[in-house]
């Protein structure tokens, strides 16, 4: 049978990345998908990861965990020790959206040196994502830094419908980090802009659907 993957979102704008990663790298996967969209906006006006937002996202894992699946995909970034906590009382793997990404351009910091940098759309979760990176790096003994940008505007064009200009503020952005080893997309809903960031840049941009897909597939292999 194919395995099920509970999808669990706090904004629409992340799910249709995710759908097309699953298209592109694990069509077999029976995805389901799990919605609160109150949360991003919740997050926003709490100013912090408070106990009761961290109740709801562990509340939407038990739910999709009664349902049988074989794994979970967080696909927000604001959210991360809420997630370790609905991990952890998980038996499936139950993945927060970034590791995989952070992986992966830990790899490129290792073999070229050089900073990383971050853009986010979403300014709220840049702390909580910086010290999500951080454990990573000192996990792994790779010496270097990460530089995070914010580019709200480009969250309020695609809110507003503006998909096109999304892309372009992101890729602005990108141009005026200067040098880097690296540039990551703080969020799913990014994703859309990876082609044009990777135009105006000569270093690798990493977007985190692919590479979480990736990872859950081979946990579950």
């Amino acid at each position: 049978m194919a395995p099920r993957i509970a999808l669990i979102h706090a904004t629409t704008l992340a799910m249709a990345p995710v759908i097309d990663a699953f298209a592109r790298d694990w069509p077999e996967a029976e995805t389901m998908h799990l919605l609160d969209s109150s949360l991003s906006d919740d997050r926003r006006v709490a100013g912090a990861l408070t106990d009761g937002l961290t109740a709801r996202i562990v509340t939407l894992a038990e739910y999709a965990s009664a349902r049988g699946v074989d794994g979970i995909l967080y696909t927000c970034s604001a959210f991360g020790e809420a997630i370790e906590a609905a991990a952890a009382a998980r038996a499936e793997p139950t993945l927060k959206p970034n590791e995989a990404m952070f992986e992966a351009a830990l790899d490129i910091a290792a073999q070229t040196g050089g900073d990383l940098v971050m853009l986010a759309t979403f300014p709220p979760s840049i702390e909580s994502m910086a010290e999500e990176f951080e454990a990573q790096r000192a996990a792994r003994g790779v010496v270097v830094g990460l530089r995070s940008v914010g580019v709200p505007a480009a969250r309020d064009a695609l809110n507003n419908g503006d998909g096109p200009l999304h892309d372009s503020l992101l890729a602005d952005a990108a141009r005026a980090v200067g040098p880097c080893a690296a540039i990551m997309f703080a969020h799913f809903s990014m994703d859309r802009a990876h082609a044009a960031v990777s135009a105006a840049v000569d270093v690798p941009v990493l977007s985190p659907p692919t590479d979480a897909v990736r990872q859950l597939r081979g946990l579950l292999s």
